[in-house]
């Protein structure tokens, strides 16, 4: 989750960096610059440096993408010279290592095509039929507080819900495994600007934490895969296995190393997103009540097509995905000598495409750090101000395989948050946010949670 400028982020957009030298030391470079205001620093860049400049960042230098037309030309990628995997994969490659997102060119196109049988409609609609009634469960459970932490109650949630769309049921986790498997996760995201970078087990860096994690992941996903292999049902994980058998083009290694990415990448942006939703209608009561009136209407185990009919949950998602992207930057690395808008990029440099600055440009917004889902309404469309002024998903061939299910999820538990509670956050409040890996509230975003009347 990532919060819009406040007005004390506006003033840094503009200034220039709190520490000037850090941005020319070696290793460090403008790694603390962008920790400290990730926004900030990329409005700034745009403005003094255009859409195509280089940074030193985690002891390496990269080229950012700023603005639409920088970003589309390096997610299109029309002369293929930009690869993902060793983009993502000098960040988190040996703990995500063969996910689809790691995977390049012909043989990302073949996993792509096999693992879009897992998101079929037919499939998405059984994944709904498993999740609604255990998001309600879930949600009605919680209890009322006037400090209510609302990231780590999510982040909670989502794992017992992925646990159940995606493996079958938590039933096949032994005592306390599930936890060790929601902390070996944890670990492995943070571990994208791990400072000390080598596997060597070390539970003090992040990358030796990571490196466990990963090695719990595959062990809890080879144990399980004989049983859903067995006995299939209408999970994700039963999917992949059947899938492979008829394919035979996917091993067991390889539905372990999806598996552990697709948990990955649906659990933590579902948390972000839907935290995110709960900051802004927080602020803002009308929005809240408008959309708690038609969510109300579905009843606690709605369909995925009556969700889909609630336009106005669209709205608020769509408006939440630009001023929160659940991840605000993008990895490649150049395979080729090439260049975007004129200025050159040699082989083997890595590049940060940073949609998320393209969400804030008042080039393409109207009054773009106000919270207003009604810009993407049918009169308006905002977004069509530019192909690619709205890509919280990425873009080109490797946009979010999954970026429909991560939609139904997440609103199937904003469903279920507004038919059970009201909640309310203070307009002056800015969460102090970490971002180092994926960005989170540290103070877990406390909300005033009260009982729906």
């Amino acid at each position: 989750m990532s919060i819009a400028l406040d007005p004390r982020e506006r003033e840094k957009v503009f200034q220039p960096p709190a520490a000037p030298l850090a941005s020319h030391l070696p290793i460090i470079g403008g790694t603390l610059e962008y920790v400290d205001s990730p926004l900030a620093t990329m409005f700034r860049r745009y403005r003094q440096h255009g859409p195509v400049s280089d940074l030193h960042i985690l002891g390496q230098t990269w080229t950012a993408m700023l603005g639409p037309d920088a970003c589309q030309i390096a997610l299109q990628n029309p002369d293929k010279a930009f690869a993902n995997g060793p983009g993502w994969g000098y960040l988190v490659g040996p703990f995500f290592d063969r996910g689809l997102m790691l995977l390049d060119f012909a043989e990302h196109k073949h996993y792509r095509t096999l693992m879009m049988e897992a998101f079929t409609r037919p499939r998405l609609e059984g994944y709904t039929r498993t999740l609604a009634p255990l998001v309600d469960e879930g949600i009605a459970a919680w209890r009322p507080d006037p400090a209510f932490q609302i990231y780590p109650a999510l982040k909670s949630h989502t794992l017992d819900l992925a646990t159940s769309v995606f493996m079958g049921g938590a039933e096949l986790a032994e005592p306390g495994e599930i936890e060790r498997v929601n902390t070996a996760f944890v670990d492995c995201v943070l571990a994208a600007n791990g400072w000390v970078r080598t596997t060597t087990p070390n539970p003090f860096t992040k990358w030796g934490r990571a490196a466990r994690g990963r090695r719990i992941l595959e062990d809890f996903f080879r144990r399980h895969l004989p049983a859903r292999r067995a006995n299939p049902g209408e999970d994700l994980f039963s999917v992949l296995c059947q899938v492979a058998d008829a394919s035979g083009g996917i091993d067991d290694d390889d539905i372990i190393n999806q598996m552990i990415f697709l948990l990955m990448a649906a659990h933590d942006t579902t948390t972000s997103t839907v935290t995110s939703i709960v900051f802004e209608l927080g602020r803002d009561p009308r929005w809240q009540a408008r959309l708690r009136e038609q969510c109300l209407e579905l009843g606690p185990t709605p369909t995925i097509a009556e969700i889909e009919d609630v336009a106005d949950l669209d709205l608020v998602m769509k408006e939440t995905l630009r001023l929160h992207p659940p991840v605000p930057v993008l990895a490649r690395r150049a395979v080729k000598d090439t260049e975007v808008l004129g200025v050159p990029i040699p082989k083997g440099r890595f590049v940060a495409i940073m949609p998320m600055l393209s969400h804030h440009l008042p080039e393409y917004w109207t009054d773009p750090e106000i919270f207003d889902p009604a810009r993407f309404s049918p009169e308006r469309r905002e977004d069509k101000s530019h192909r690619f002024a709205w890509e919280p998903f990425g873009g080109g061939v490797h946009k979010c395989l999954g970026m429909v299910f991560a939609n139904m999820e997440s609103k199937l538990v904003l469903s279920a948050l507004l038919r059970n509670f009201e909640w309310s956050v203070p307009l002056d409040y800015v969460p102090p946010m970490r971002n180092d890996s994926l960005p989170y509230p540290i103070d877990g975003l406390p909300v005033d949670l009260r009982p729906l009347d």
